[in-house]
Formats: C-alpha cells, structure tokens, sequence
C-alpha cells in the first residue's frame, strides 16, 4: 500500500467513525452494533498497518491522514490491549515529530480510564446533562500546566466547550 493509498483509507475509515457517532437521539440496537463494528473493523485494520508500516506519519499521510489514524486508535476501547500498542507507537512518533503531542495526550488519558486510573489531561467526560463530569484527574493542581506542555489549552475552556456540545444535544 502506498502511502497516498495509506491515507486514504484513512480517511475513509474516519468518515466512517465519525458518521456513525453524529447521530443524534437514542440508537437502536442495531444501530449501536454497527458503531461497534465499525470501530472493531477499525481496530483490527490500524493493527496491522502498525504491525507491518508502523505509525502513520505525518510526512506519510499527511496531518489530515495522521489525525484520522489517532481518531481510529482513539476508539479502539474495546482492545485495551490493542489500544496500548498504538499509544506506544503514537508516542514514538511524537518523539520524532512525526505526530501530534497533543493526540498523545488524549491517548494517554483514554488508556488510563479504560485501565481504571485516572487521567493527566481532563480530555475524558462521562455521563451526560447534570451529570456530565471528567473521569479522574492525577494531580489536578498540575492539569494546565501538563495540557500545555501537551500543545492543549486550558481546561476549563475545553470543559465549558464539552458542556455546550452536551447541551445541544
């Protein structure tokens, strides 16, 4: 697969993700089991590319082709495991520039709450109307401080932009 090839696909697996997630109003159970396959497919298919190519790069597929590769790592919840493999590969990436820290750092925070610790940079909401709240945070006295290393801006602009979207919803 070349990597215009590369970032195609994708594009189009993120298209995918994000179309299913847009829907407004309670799913059907069918509806639901197409979300989850969707992300599995995703899933399986990220792992190989990062089996046999490693990270997407951004010099491979460009910033739009790299952020959809973390958008589709970000959603694989259902392989913990799997999840891990790529937060490692991301971070090498970043260590060479070749990605965004700040994608990092929403990794970062997923694999912690799908591992049942809390997170670093307060990029993970749960619940929804008045009981829409961040999981955990380690050590909030340093939650800025560490999301602007992470290229992120401050919280409590990042939460007040979660809780508008909720409400539209």
């Amino acid at each position: 697969m070349t990597d215009a090839e590369l970032r195609d696909e994708l594009l189009r697996r993120m298209e995918l993700d994000q179309e299913v997630r847009k829907q407004l109003g309670p799913m059907t159970d069918a509806e639901f089991e197409r979300w989850l396959e969707i992300d599995r497919d995703n899933t399986e298919w990220l792992a190989e590319v990062v089996e046999r190519r490693g990270w997407p790069l951004i010099t491979q597929v460009g910033e739009d082709g790299a952020q959809a590769a973390w958008l589709l790592a970000q959603h694989a919840d259902a392989s913990p495991q799997l999840q891990r493999d790529f937060h490692s590969a991301l971070g090498r990436a970043v260590e060479q520039a070749e990605a965004s820290r700040g994608n990092l750092a929403y990794l970062e925070d997923r694999v912690r709450v799908n591992a049942g610790r809390p997170q670093l940079y307060g990029t993970q909401f749960e619940g929804q109307g008045d009981g829409f709240r961040p999981w955990p945070i380690e050590d909030p006295g340093r939650l800025d401080e560490r999301r602007a290393e992470a290229g992120l801006g401050p919280f409590t602009e990042y939460e007040e932009m979660l809780r508008s979207i909720d409400r539209e919803r």
